[in-house]
């Protein structure tokens, strides 16, 4: 599941390529982002929004009624539309051109680059809301979904993002629904070793 993720193409392509307007400020390369940083999220308008990816919990509750105190980055597709701690959250999409995973013991890991060679922008499903700080404050927040993986990253990892086929983003959107939310397509990611200074996990 996303820990890290890379965008290496300018933000006003990827509006080009889910129809909706640019954001008003260019960004750079993110070669090595990560939760708690702030993104570009695609609601339903289409419209572009930032938000922090990263989920806090408070104010929500569990089933028992208790408050659920946790911070979360990614959701399991399978069950977050059935807790009640996720009710009312909303529905968005998060682009990026890829992320990374890690394999092997602590000190020693080896970092992956998973990536579309045919797709540049991947569209991972996502869930946002806004948390009200204590001082009054308003941010908007949001969570990557996960699924089983697809054959092509099962090797290693037993989670991956949902990534949305492009014909699914709009009516991910605006209705929703749990047959979008799948292992990609065999094939259709690649999966090499990263090399650089980034920093493993």
């Amino acid at each position: 599941m996303p820990g890290r993720v890379f965008i290496e193409d300018p933000l006003s392509e990827m509006a080009a390529v889910f129809d909706a307007d640019p954001p008003q400020e260019a960004s750079g390369p993110r070669l090595d982002a990560a939760p708690g940083e702030t993104f570009v999220v695609l609601v339903e308008g289409p419209l572009l929004r930032e938000m922090r990816w990263q989920m806090i919990m408070t104010g929500r509750r569990n089933a028992r009624g208790r408050p659920v105190m946790e911070t979360i980055v990614n959701a399991r597709s399978e069950t977050v539309f059935e807790k009640s701690a996720y009710a009312g959250v909303r529905r968005g999409v998060l682009p990026v051109n890829g992320w990374y995973e890690w394999t092997g013991a602590t000190g020693r890991k080896t970092r992956w680059r998973i990536e579309a060679p045919e797709r540049r922008w991947l569209a991972f499903a996502a869930i946002w809301d806004i948390w009200r700080a204590p001082g009054g404050a308003e941010v908007a927040q949001m969570a990557t979904l996960t699924v089983e993986p697809s054959a092509d990253v099962k090797a290693i990892h037993h989670r991956m993002p949902a990534i949305l086929a492009q014909e699914d983003v709009e009516r991910w959107l605006v209705e929703g629904g749990a047959s979008l939310l799948r292992p990609a397509p065999e094939g259709l990611l690649s999966v090499t070793q990263a090399h650089g200074d980034l920093t493993g996990q």
